[in-house]
């Protein structure tokens, strides 16, 4: 019993078109990602990780602070490192950098500026962001995505229908760059804005007044269909 093997070529009889949908869509964004990170300097270590668990625990309250306007809360990078002098032959500890990254993903932006200005004014903690994006699950992909496998079928029975033909079957769908694993998607661009905090403020920090950038989100498709033959 043989088994019929899908055309891969068109032929005379069975012409094959094949054509690429592509879709754009523009959109606020969901969610902005911060990262807050946490120094300490002492010429001991104990000293120096002290000051380090006493600020870090002072961001984490400040943003649990905020309940679910803050969504997501994770500490990254933790290190305690011995500074040498730069002459000398014996390893003398001169002094201990500490620091601690902490990644805060917030999706009320009524409090964001708030939340920012804040830790910004903390002793010795920088905050780099945000970086504005969409969850993952966004139904704003799907839209792309469907936009896009729309735009195929519309060129290719336009294609089609310049020869007098119509389209039969479709023989293939797939995601721009699938059969080499994928498109290497960049970062998502940050908004530019960064602030350091050195502590030592009176009063509490005004809050920074920050624009959502709108966020692009394309998709792309590569689609082949057979077609009638064309009246040519």
């Amino acid at each position: 019993m043989s088994v019929e093997q899908p055309v891969s070529f068109g032929t005379p009889e069975v012409p094959r078109v094949a054509v690429r949908g592509e879709a754009r869509l523009e959109c606020d964004p969901e969610i902005a990602r911060l990262g807050v990170t946490v120094s300490a300097r002492g010429r001991d270590r104990r000293g120096a990780l002290e000051d380090l668990t006493r600020r870090n625990a002072r961001v984490l309250e400040l943003l649990r602070g905020y309940g679910e306007a803050v969504e997501r809360l994770e500490t990254g990078a933790f290190t305690v490192t011995p500074e040498l002098p730069e002459r000398g032959r014996r390893e003398r500890v001169r002094t201990y950098h500490g620091r601690v990254l902490v990644e805060a993903t917030v999706g009320d932006f009524t409090v964001l500026g708030e939340v920012t200005s804040r830790l910004a004014d903390l002793e010795l903690t920088r905050v780099d962001g945000p970086w504005w994006a969409l969850r993952p699950d966004s139904p704003v992909h799907r839209e792309a995505r469907q936009r896009a496998v729309r735009e195929a079928v519309t060129r290719a029975r336009e294609y089609a229908g310049a020869l007098g033909a119509e389209l039969v079957a479709l023989v293939e769908l797939a995601d721009l760059g699938a059969e080499e694993g994928g498109p290497v998607w960049p970062a998502p661009p940050g908004a530019g804005m960064r602030a350091v905090g050195f502590g030592g403020a009176a009063e509490e920090a005004p809050a920074l007044d920050l624009e959502p950038q709108r966020q692009t989100v394309q998709a792309q498709v590569n689609a082949r269909f057979t077609m009638s033959a064309p009246a040519l």
